[in-house]
């Protein structure tokens, strides 16, 4: 049995749904009547800068949204935005019950730009989850760079054998696992459950 000692949890599509992500920017071009191809151009431009924080969210919205004059306001783009957040219960009460456990050291690898980051770590009390958030806008990379998992290991001062990895996308597990982390693919809180069981994190 695994001797796991941090738990490395990504955020959106295992605690919270995306923060905006390709679902979350369809939405909020259907609801504002946006032109798709002009907006992902835009958007493709400065995802990466945006993402590693180093524009801000509203130097994105002037890039992508506001260069033009709109019917709406950037208030009600971003209120709209923020609010496409919502959490994953199953999930959430999981990682509470770990956190509560006091067992293992918990934190985050997850790729969002700061202000989606801060609201969402404060609007779903991430804090009382998490010790430290390896935010792609805080470490300034992202996965599935390597160097973001590199870092997290470094600055826990953990092997990667002690480390159990958890996403919902399988191309960001695959430098977790080359590194030799657990990597487990999410898709089900009960799924998980199951999983971190036979790693011995019960």
């Amino acid at each position: 049995m695994a001797n796991v000692r941090t738990l490395f949890w990504d955020v959106g599509g295992v605690l919270l749904s995306n923060a905006w992500d390709h679902e979350q920017r369809q939405r909020a071009l259907e609801h504002f009547h946006l032109e798709e191809g002009e907006f992902h151009e835009r958007h493709e431009m400065v995802v990466s800068r945006f993402e590693t924080g180093r524009l801000t969210l509203a130097g994105y919205l002037e890039r992508t949204i506001f260069f033009r004059p709109r019917s709406f306001t950037r208030g009600d783009f971003t209120a709209y935005l923020f609010a496409l957040s919502q959490p994953k219960p199953e999930s959430l009460a999981l990682a509470q019950e770990l956190a509560e456990r006091g067992r293992w050291q918990m934190a985050t690898i997850n790729n969002e730009s700061r202000e989606l980051n801060l609201y969402r770590i404060q609007q779903f009390g991430l804090r009382d989850l998490f010790r430290v958030f390896f935010s792609s806008c805080f470490v300034k990379l992202r996965k599935p760079d390597e160097a973001i998992y590199e870092l997290a290991l470094a600055m826990t001062q953990r092997e990667p054998q002690e480390c159990v990895f958890i996403d919902d996308r399988e191309v960001n597990l695959e430098s977790a696992r080359r590194l030799g982390m657990h990597a487990l693919h999410f898709r089900s809180a009960v799924q998980l459950r199951q999983e971190l069981h036979k790693l011995g994190v019960r």
